[in-house]
């Protein structure tokens, strides 16, 4: 299990190799949580424990908050393993182009967003945590797709089925 400080500065690191450019700390909350869930649909565990909250904006965690700079995350940090990068590097590949602002609409259709906003105003903020249940929910709608491979996960050969 990794920890989500140590998956922030890699989605960091790794998309200013890919781009060329600083992501900015909408697009980086948003792009954990997506490989929150995708590693979810693909493992069947989560990525780590940490959790976020509802904002109104979409998911954000706290911890990555407090410590996100333009030059990286301002905590130390360590390297994740080499299948959690394959899984965030298909996360960047297929969300990373998006804008910051449509990456939060997108968040704004997700089961565990919604679930975590009851109760509050459009406005608010609020500190509700999202389940990891929820997000389990929200893994059972995507397909995975692997940029490396050009194919979708479940047209591996091997691949079983999680559900």
């Amino acid at each position: 299990m990794e920890k989500i400080i140590n998956v922030a500065q890699y989605i960091f690191n790794e998309y200013k190799r890919v781009t060329g450019e600083i992501i900015d700390e909408m697009k980086l909350q948003k792009l954990l949580y997506f490989s929150q869930r995708e590693t979810i649909a693909i493992l069947n565990e989560p990525l780590f424990n940490e959790m976020f909250e509802g904002w109104k904006y979409g998911p954000v965690s706290r911890e990555v908050r407090t410590s996100y700079t333009t030059d990286g995350i301002n905590y130390e940090t360590e390297d994740i393993k080499s299948e959690s990068k394959y899984i965030i590097n298909n996360v960047i590949q297929e969300y990373g182009a998006l804008a910051s602002w449509k990456l939060s609409a997108l968040t704004h259709k997700e089961i565990s967003w919604l679930n975590s906003r009851k109760g509050l105003k459009k406005e608010e903020n609020g500190r509700i945590k999202i389940q990891t249940e929820d997000i389990r929910e929200d893994a059972k709608k995507v397909r995975p797709y692997d940029y490396v491979w050009d194919m979708y996960y479940d047209e591996f050969d091997d691949y079983e089925a999680v559900v």
